[in-house]
């Protein structure tokens, strides 16, 4: 087992890793920007190293520093949580360069899958059904982009190959407006990737978002833990998640995770990763891979009973899965509600002091969150202070312990999302189920 490792992060998932390396007797490290120095892993780590300035770009972004701690502290890991440097595939390879374990996949599967117009291939060469596109990047020959859009039929989506976020991305439903959408979206993809690599897609009118969860050790062994529906967004940003997915079958689940898996394994990855598809009249179609953990693991834990970042050290320390394919079974229905520190009307940033705090609790009801009654919010960062997770034996029972959660839970001194996500629990669509990634936003009046 490792025996001591870096936390490179921040919030509730900083949190989340040093809770499961005190559970394999692992020494933390956690390295903090000049603003973090309160947070509650901060406070709990065995040992801090203050990494830089609040900014991210100075501290949580900060290649060498972060590198720097592993190396003063005499530190054998680092996991990189999510966001940040999670995906960079240029700092997973420095980390393996200067003698450290990178608790995730190498740095090659992470260039290859991170891109997706690559990951795109890999899919289409192992049986995985995408989304009908170009197969590759945008061809600078015009006349090509206009014969292409046809050939695919309008309406078409103009995606960063380096994408993520919503940017980058740009709808096109006319022939006269592609020229200028494929121009925006390289723009766009340069100023916030430095990668200007776009791509031609299909744009699906009323999708849901599901997404399947996968780990792999080094030993060629990759296991799928079912799918999750991430559709409840605004502006391609998840708010509610859930597992398993309405209306998904056990025959489709049991086709595409021996079909991810079969890819995944060909390309041996390593670690927790999840593989994000649209669904649309009974078909799902490959849109990206996420080669890290994600912020809504915790839903696919309650369903599977395992622990997705213990599984991660275990596997960075050499161990190979203590399971097999047959071994997981899903039982159960579990909804994460994402807490935001924000205006529930204009979604505008609420960062301040956490005057009180009392989270939930119950029957099925878990917590994920580093705020404190006393902490300050700072506004340097995302807005997410915590996760509420409730599992139930089906559906409706997990609706209604959510609902209780969400009446308890008690956080003055800054606003959150919490009345929103009440009153999508009121709605009778979502009690239903099966909701496309647009719902939230048409009941909104954003689109």
């Amino acid at each position: 087992m490792l025996d001591k490792i870096v936390i490179a992060n921040r919030g509730e998932i900083a949190l989340r890793i040093l809770r499961a390396c005190r559970e394999l007797g692992i020494k933390t490290v956690a390295v903090h920007s000049t603003a973090d120095q309160n947070l509650k892993h901060v406070l709990l780590a065995d040992e801090t190293v203050c990494i830089g300035p609040a900014q991210s770009r100075d501290s949580y972004l900060n290649m060498p520093a972060i590198i720097s701690a592993a190396e003063v502290t005499d530190s054998v890991g680092i996991h990189p949580g999510y966001g940040f440097l999670s995906e960079n595939a240029d700092f997973a390879e420095r980390v393996e360069q200067s003698g450290f374990v990178f608790v995730g996949p190498r740095s090659e599967t992470i260039r290859l899958m991170g891109d997706k117009v690559s990951a795109i291939r890999v899919m289409k060469e192992h049986g995985v059904p995408c989304v009908p596109g170009s197969d590759g990047p945008v061809p600078e020959d015009l006349d090509e982009c206009f014969r292409m859009a046809r050939e695919i039929g309008y309406p078409v989506i103009i995606k960063a190959s380096g994408g993520g976020g919503g940017r980058g991305m740009r709808v096109v439903h006319t022939e006269a407006t592609l020229l200028n959408a494929i121009n925006v979206a390289k723009a766009e993809a340069q100023a916030a990737f430095g990668n200007d690599m776009v791509y031609m897609e299909k744009f699906l009118e009323k999708p849901r978002h599901i997404e399947f969860q996968v780990i792999g050790d080094s030993y060629g062994t990759v296991v799928a833990l079912g799918e999750r529906d991430c559709s409840l967004q605004r502006r391609r940003q998840k708010i509610i998640e859930e597992a398993p997915a309405p209306g998904i079958t056990a025959k489709q689940r049991e086709e595409m995770s021996e079909r991810v898996c079969s890819a995944c394994a060909a390309v041996g990855y390593r670690g927790a990763g999840t593989l994000e598809f649209l669904y649309e009249g009974g078909q799902f179609y490959f849109i990206e891979m996420n080669t890290r953990v994600q912020v809504e693991h915790p839903v696919t834990e309650l369903v599977t009973g395992t622990d997705i970042v213990k599984l991660q050290l275990q596997i960075a320390s050499g161990e190979p899965l203590p399971f097999k394919q047959d071994d997981v079974q899903i039982r159960g229905h579990a909804i994460e509600c994402r807490i935001n520190a924000e205006d529930p009307k204009t979604f505008a940033p609420s960062p301040g002091p956490v005057k009180l705090w009392h989270p939930p609790g119950g029957p099925g009801i878990r917590v994920d969150s580093h705020i404190y009654s006393g902490y300050s919010v700072p506004p340097f960062y995302d807005s997410l202070i915590g996760k509420i997770i409730a599992y139930g034996d089906n559906r409706d029972v997990a609706i209604a312990r959510m609902r209780n959660a969400l009446s308890e839970m008690v956080v003055e001194g800054i606003k959150t999302n919490t009345p929103l996500h009440q009153e999508i629990f009121n709605h009778a669509a979502f009690r239903q189920g099966g909701l496309d990634i647009h719902y939230l936003e048409r009941r909104l009046g954003l689109k």
